[in-house]
């Protein structure tokens, strides 16, 4: 009898276990499948300022994100980027990408870029983009941008 009781105890101790450690293994590969390139993580925030969802897309930088328009100005922080983001885009800006480069917790873009300005005009410019990224949220931006002349 006490044989039995052993046994039930034991299979019962098995049974609770092996589901643990399966529904466990099922969480870590979904870890690893939500794991994304830093690439992927720029593209996934850009649709958010495509559709005019800057707040979303701030999500996606650290608190102290810093962004160098190269001969323009620089901003620190996302306050900044978020008062940058009402003054010039009056409309969500409409963007290509030509090329992305991922190297280590670097992402290069490069494409075109149209604005709406604040007496309605459109400007397309060419850009290219250096991203730096830190634990998966972008920490700044070094911007190349020049306006197309027509």
């Amino acid at each position: 009898m006490c044989k039995k009781i052993l046994s039930i105890a034991l299979v019962m101790m098995t049974c609770s276990f092996y589901p643990q450690k399966i529904n466990n293994q099922i969480d870590n590969q979904i870890k690893k499948q939500k794991k994304m390139s830093n690439a992927a993580i720029l593209h996934e925030a850009n649709e958010f300022v495509k559709k005019g969802k800057y707040e979303n897309f701030l999500a996606y930088c650290t608190e102290d994100t810093r962004w160098v328009f190269v001969g323009e100005q620089i901003l620190t922080g996302k306050e900044e980027v978020r008062q940058y983001m009402k003054e010039f885009y009056w409309e969500p800006p409409v963007f290509t990408v030509d090329t992305t480069v991922e190297e280590g917790n670097f992402v290069i873009v490069t494409g075109q870029i149209t604005l709406k300005d604040k007496e309605g005009n459109y400007n397309q410019y060419d850009y290219c983009d250096v991203w730096q990224f830190e634990n998966g949220k972008m920490a700044g931006v070094k911007a190349y941008v020049i306006e197309k002349k027509s």
